[in-house]
């Protein structure tokens, strides 16, 4: 952590997959705000966790409250 600790504080982006859903254009042109995609995952599924595009870890799919959230159960970032 110490050759890395002036970056420590910069922000990226991550990314968790929950679900991909084909639709029509018909149905993109239809969505509105408060539209409602129903997916296929539900709580207690394995996704991946990435970042800049690249795989660093797994998680499930968790609910805190009345959010749909992930918690991660392996994070995988290999140290040099």
């Amino acid at each position: 952590m110490d050759q890395i600790g002036s970056l420590a504080d910069v922000a990226i982006d991550v990314e968790v997959e929950l679900d991909r859903k084909p639709l029509t254009v018909r149905e993109v042109l239809e969505l509105e705000a408060g539209s409602v995609l129903k997916m296929t995952r539900s709580a207690g599924e394995n996704i991946d966790v990435l970042v800049g595009g690249s795989l660093v870890g797994f998680g499930e799919i968790v609910l805190v409250e009345d959010t749909v959230a992930v918690r991660i159960t392996d994070f995988n970032i290999e140290e040099e």
